[in-house]
């Protein structure tokens, strides 16, 4: 399992970053050949279902991921967002944390275990560093657009 994490500080509220980091569709504005549907109806929270599908063609693969924490930010206290990743192909969790930094900025953590089934272990390292590039990217455009 390829495991990694980020941190980002954003000059925005906690509050403002969480609606921008949880807008599910905007994530695969990013990620090449990637497109994010969200499977149950509205709003977010346990039990809402997010499909990623990457690829083109047969070549596609679908990332089905489930919230199973729903905690947005307030009152000082951080928001967290956990992803069960219930694929086929993808398995493993992320979470986004949002809390307080300083200054009135938001202070992003971003954790994530990924298991890619037939992917030997031997290639964890480098998923972990290609996850770590990708997602940041994803998190850095979307703390940038309002």
């Amino acid at each position: 399992m390829a495991t990694f994490s980020f941190e980002r500080t954003a000059p925005l509220p906690p509050d403002e970053a969480w609606r921008r980091l949880t807008r599910w569709e905007r994530h695969g504005d990013s990620v090449p050949l990637t497109r994010v549907t969200v499977a149950t109806p509205g709003p977010t929270g346990p039990g809402t279902v997010i499909v990623a599908r990457t690829g083109a063609g047969p070549l596609a693969f679908d990332d089905t991921m489930e919230v199973t924490v729903w905690r947005p930010p307030g009152d000082d206290a951080p928001g967290l967002c956990r992803l069960d990743k219930r694929g086929r192909l993808v398995r493993g969790r992320a979470e986004i944390e949002v809390r307080p930094g300083p200054g009135g900025r938001a202070r992003v953590v971003w954790r994530e275990e990924l298991d890619v089934r037939l992917l030997p272990a031997l290639f964890d390292g480098v998923l972990a560093r290609s996850g770590r590039y990708v997602f940041g990217r994803t998190v850095n455009r979307l703390l940038r657009s309002p």
